[in-house]
């Protein structure tokens, strides 16, 4: 046995299942429960009502490869060295895509560290059976689910998105086409079902850790075409706003909700949680099964496709400001959970792995989750010291944010910023939306922050980007003069043509598919 494993004690009583739902580009808004007056998702809903809700949690980074594998690690993207979404340009190949930016965005690891002991490995190691479905995007075949203590990977591969769209066929190695037109999520909550049924603890006497890790609501954007008009007929309902989109620095950003195709996409990957947890309750199992709800960064309201506005959250997917790394953040745990209770205290991604152990009765592995800690304690009603939550994202991304790294402790939040060393410091409890600069006013917080901030940094070897000796400001503001004058037109004229009666996507693959479930 391998040696890390030392410490974890075998605990002789039942062991909770795990069902652990990861959403992919799921916003912080995009929730009824959350507040979203234009999305449905009930189903959802329900794992709030019932858990514990974190209101102060957060993915560890603002895209997804470092975000998930921080989840499997327990580590911040500095300590594992994936920092952005596995295939970003870097270096040199980010100039070579005629990105005209002052700095070149750091290097950074491409799979996930096979040293490393992960969650679903420690996990199975205590006795439980582990399966994995759905998107993975943590290295290339050698580093997949199954390379990593899953036992049992469904849909999980190099992709970070679906190469075949939402409607079988899918194009994934590890997801055999079953039935034309079939709707992605629901075909994963049917793979997850149909473990949960063939790994029930009565038959097998193991419990199961299951991770159901959608697909949605990643673009491309699909729907069908009855999701869609329910939606456009809502947003008319509504009020359809004149303007949707406000310049950021580098792209515009989407202001309101009311994407009709991105609501059908919502509710399709919804209707498939609603699935699983229906089968929890049927099977019997819901009394023993932790679940897990959250996402692994902000909703898209630039770059990719538009899709959300994660008000009253400041930007979204790729950023620095609370829409790109605050998420729905549900934990619910029979007999442990008091239904609908609200805890403030921040929280992250790379707490789950400790949390789990904890709950599964093993012994923690703090030189594995370096920096998680279990939140069982909270969940029991203890409160922690206040600790720093840190990210460290070196590179702009493609969705419009810039190359920084940020310290949160306490309410306040402290960002610095690699192009030019400026710092910007919000009070998170009086200015959740992040629209006034406090660093000039709390020189001496931004001093001890930014401090502690960079001796973080220093200790896990953090990379960093470097200056573009080629940069051309003309060309960047050229650039930038183009994305005002001709990208945020034409962004503003494909949504008004989304929410027209006579919208046709001219793609009969998803458009035309009407496949509904028995």
């Amino acid at each position: 046995m391998d040696t890390s494993f030392a410490n974890l004690n075998e605990k002789k009583k039942s062991k909770p299942n795990i069902l652990f739902i990861l959403v992919d580009d799921l916003g912080y808004s995009d929730l009824s429960y959350t507040g979203s007056e234009f999305y449905e998702t009930p189903n959802i809903d329900r794992i709030a009502r019932e858990g514990t809700v974190f209101t102060n949690g957060y993915a560890a980074a603002p895209v997804c490869s470092p975000s998930r594998a921080s989840i499997m690690t327990g580590k911040t993207p500095a300590r594992h060295d994936i920092t952005v979404h596995i295939g970003s340009p870097s270096g040199e190949d980010w100039r070579s895509r005629n990105r005209f930016s002052k700095l070149l965005p750091a290097e950074y690891t491409h799979n996930l560290p096979a040293e490393y002991v992960t969650m679903p490995e420690a996990l199975r190691e205590v006795g439980y059976k582990t399966f994995f479905a759905g998107k993975w995007h943590l290295g290339d075949k050698g580093s997949w689910p199954e390379d990593h203590g899953f036992d049992i990977n469904i849909g999980g591969w190099t992709s970070g998105g679906p190469n075949g769209g939402y409607f079988d066929p899918y194009n994934n190695p590890n997801l055999p086409n079953r039935n034309p037109g079939e709707n992605l999520s629901h075909r994963l909550a049917d793979e997850t079902v149909k473990f949960m049924k063939e790994s029930n603890p009565s038959k097998t006497g193991k419990p199961f850790f299951a991770f159901l890790s959608f697909y949605a609501v990643h673009s491309p954007i699909q729907t069908s075409q009855d999701k869609w008009k329910k939606y456009r007929d809502k947003a008319e309902q509504m009020g359809i706003a004149e303007q949707g989109y406000a310049m950021g620095k580098y792209l515009p950003i989407r202001q309101v909700q009311d994407n009709p195709v991105y609501a059908g996409l919502v509710e399709q990957m919804d209707e498939a949680v609603g699935v699983v947890l229906k089968a929890l309750d049927d099977l019997g199992l819901d009394e023993n099964t932790i679940v897990i709800f959250t996402s692994d960064n902000g909703g898209v309201a630039a770059g990719d496709n538009f899709s959300t506005s994660n008000k009253p959250l400041r930007a979204g997917k790729g950023y620095q400001f609370e829409g790109g790394i605050r998420e729905p953040y549900f934990i619910k745990i029979p007999g442990q959970s008091k239904p609908g209770e609200q805890i403030d205290f921040p929280v992250s991604g790379t707490d789950f792995y400790p949390t789990l152990l904890d709950l599964a009765g093993a012994d923690l592995l703090p030189e594995e989750h370096n920096d998680g800690m279990s939140l069982l304690p909270l969940i029991k009603g203890e409160v922690p010291a206040e600790r720093p939550l840190i990210w460290h994202f070196p590179h702009y991304g493609n969705q419009g944010g810039e190359p920084s790294s940020i310290i949160r402790r306490g309410d306040w939040k402290l960002i610095h910023y690699y192009e030019d060393g400026r710092k910007e410091l919000y009070n998170l409890s009086q200015d959740i939306g992040e629209t006034t600069d406090l660093a000039g006013k709390y020189p001496e917080k931004v001093r001890e922050m930014g401090k502690e901030l960079f001796a973080y940094l220093t200790e896990v070897g953090a990379k960093y980007p470097t200056p573009d000796s080629e940069y051309s400001e003309a060309k960047e503001e050229e650039h930038l003069r183009k994305v005002v004058t001709e990208t945020m037109p034409a962004l503003e004229k494909q949504r008004l043509d989304i929410l027209s009666k006579e919208f046709d996507p001219d793609n009969n693959k998803w458009w035309g598919s009407m496949v509904t479930r028995d």
